[in-house]
């Protein structure tokens, strides 16, 4: 009896490549003229090289110009896999330095929409004059009126008092007179 469609459906689709991943680190199978030659598009292209210089040593023309088709296969391989890369990460850092600017020029809108919509600041009251024949208002204001006493208050009132130190004894020699003894 002959296999359903659906089990080579599955095969096949086991097979399908991911076309994001990375072509440069991807490894693959090469079947050769010699038998399969695994690994990254740069090894497979130098494996190719060697067995191609290795055909020209001993002299087999045919066996060298296939490996070097290989080689150069897998080459064009790894350029175009470079290129791609190389395009994507320049598109990526145009992308990036674009919204750096978008940025940049938000925040210098929102710097200038800030700046015109503040308020302004008010002029600074304009101070009267002092005459030397009153008395200064705040020292007959405190007294007539009920304001509560902070502590700020009464210490410029009281006098800091001196912390005191702690004096040595006087020292006294005993060697000078021996103390009479009584018995």
């Amino acid at each position: 009896m002959r296999p359903s469609n659906k089990s080579r459906q599955r095969k096949n689709n086991n097979r399908r490549q991911n076309p994001n991943v990375n072509a440069v680190n991807r490894v693959f199978d090469s079947s050769g003229p010699s038998g399969k030659v695994r690994g990254t598009p740069q090894q497979i292209v130098e494996k190719y090289a060697a067995l191609a210089g290795d055909a020209t040593l001993a002299g087999d023309r045919v066996a060298a110009e296939n490996y070097q088709q290989h080689s150069e296969h897998y080459s064009r391989m790894l350029t175009a896999a470079l290129k791609e890369q190389a395009d994507k990460q320049a598109e990526h850092q145009k992308q990036q330095l674009a919204q750096q600017q978008a940025h940049q020029a938000r925040q210098q809108r929102e710097a200038s929409d800030k700046s015109r919509n503040a308020p302004a600041t008010p002029a600074p009251a304009p101070m009267p004059d002092i005459m030397d024949d009153q008395p200064p208002m705040a020292a007959v204001e405190t007294k007539d009126t009920d304001l509560v006493e902070t502590p700020e208050s009464s210490t410029a009132s009281k006098p800091k008092s001196r912390s005191r130190t702690r004096q040595a004894a006087p020292k006294t020699d005993n060697t000078a007179a021996p103390a009479p003894v009584s018995e």
